[in-house]
């Protein structure tokens, strides 16, 4: 297909906004030929997620939708042209852009992994105990019972994960600390990450994830001009359903 979406091909893409973004292709239930020639320009992607596909709007799709809000749509969506074009005249009086009035989409929680068994310490058996001697000898008061068989694993096991809690509250720390005290400001996440750098990326990642899930006070932004993002810009994304984010902002 052309750069341009026809107008049934733009109707997919506007219900998937309407959704913030993305949704199940069996919630959208699109006809395949124009689901696969939007994902063909590159304006949506197609991924597998259980036994449906996830279709979600690409940087590529969320820049042509900003610019064509006013095109012509089916006649029996005029409703929604109507309602497009309405909008179209309140983003270019305040100045918002298509992302800042649609919000990010919710954070689809990922998979919790499974933790690892932890293997029971056991102590050899005292060949002593066949002849009577285990019962009151070594083998009951010595080092089996006391010593590192016992602890062992618990000083050598794997370091708990962050509290959730703390890792928002380390993030708000950090923001504050890059607009020197101020809210309602944007920071950029490279920057944040920088000034996280005490804590790894996982960690990061699911605070951030913990706030698209349900935190008022805090949102993320993408920047939607690909020149005015460098390569440490891009690494820095958090793009937990294929979305990148680039900003993050605690309202005052």
């Amino acid at each position: 297909m052309s750069e341009t979406p026809t107008p049934l091909q733009a109707l997919i893409l506007w219900r998937l906004l309407g959704r913030q973004g993305t949704a199940l292709n069996s919630e959208i239930v699109p006809k395949k030929a124009e689901r696969d020639a939007l994902q063909k320009a590159g304006l949506l992607t197609v991924e597998k997620e259980g036994r449906s596909s996830r279709l979600t709007v690409t940087d590529k799709g969320w820049n042509w939708a900003g610019r064509h809000l006013c095109d012509p749509l089916p006649p029996n969506a005029r409703v929604l042209q109507d309602w497009l074009t309405r909008l179209h005249h309140h983003l270019e009086k305040t100045g918002a852009t298509l992302a800042d009035f649609v919000g990010p989409a919710p954070e689809r929680a990922p998979p919790e992994p499974k933790a690892p068994r932890a293997r029971a310490a056991t102590t050899p058996p005292n060949p002593k105990d066949a002849t009577g001697k285990g019962s009151t000898g070594k083998g009951a008061t010595g080092k089996g019972a006391t010593g590192k068989g016992a602890t062992g694993e618990a000083a050598t096991g794997k370091a708990a994960p962050p509290d959730p809690g703390r890792v928002r509250a380390r993030i708000e720390e950090a923001y504050l600390a890059c607009t020197g005290g101020r809210k309602a400001a944007p920071v950029r996440l490279s920057a944040l990450r920088a000034a996280l750098a005490d804590l790894d990326r996982a960690a990061v990642d699911a605070g951030l994830a913990a706030i698209l899930g349900g935190d008022p006070s805090i949102r993320l932004t993408r920047i939607s001009d690909p020149k005015a993002l460098d390569a440490a810009e891009r690494d820095a994304a958090f793009a937990p359903a294929g979305e990148p984010f680039h900003e993050i902002w605690i309202h005052a």
